[in-house]
């Protein structure tokens, strides 16, 4: 039995992808897509999509554009009867649950549900990390909207 590490030399590629380094949205994009998703700029410049009729935004903030933030609006604005079944709504699933961060915001047509995840990549992230983050961000939003769903009937 060989050593850890040995046997099997890692490839200049190889190594590049396991080595941290900065975000930008080319890197998000280029996993997005290698994924089979489609994807696209909004009038932003924003990475946007749309899953089971949700929308996402694959967003940089930050001075040095170091954090990423996955952030999800769900398709319904519910009218203002309903907003009091979304709140406990989301008050359980943010006790619950560490990801994603769900809120709901007034907007000009009645209270909308976002999530999000964020995560401070100041220090660079590899290609793994960032697929993961990716992932996390985009499944977990995906999941509270389906939960929504069934707890904020339609009227």
């Amino acid at each position: 039995m060989s050593a850890p590490g040995r046997g099997r030399e890692a490839t200049g590629a190889d190594q590049a992808a396991r080595r941290p380094s900065p975000v930008d949205l080319s890197r998000v994009e280029a996993y997005l897509v290698g994924r089979g998703y489609h994807v696209a700029h909004d009038e932003d410049g924003d990475l946007t999509g749309t899953w089971d009729g949700d929308r996402f935004w694959f967003l940089l903030l930050g001075e040095q554009h170091e954090i990423l933030q996955v952030r999800g609006r769900w398709h319904r604005t519910l009218p203002a009867h309903r907003r009091a079944a979304a709140l406990l709504a989301v008050n359980d699933w943010n006790r619950e649950r560490i990801w994603p961060k769900v809120y709901l915001r007034d907007e000009d047509e009645g209270s909308a549900l976002y999530t999000e995840v964020s995560v401070d990549l100041e220090h660079g992230v590899t290609d793994d990390q960032l697929g993961q983050l990716v992932a996390c961000g985009l499944g977990t939003g995906v999941q509270f909207f389906a939960a929504l769903g069934g707890l904020v009937p339609e009227d």
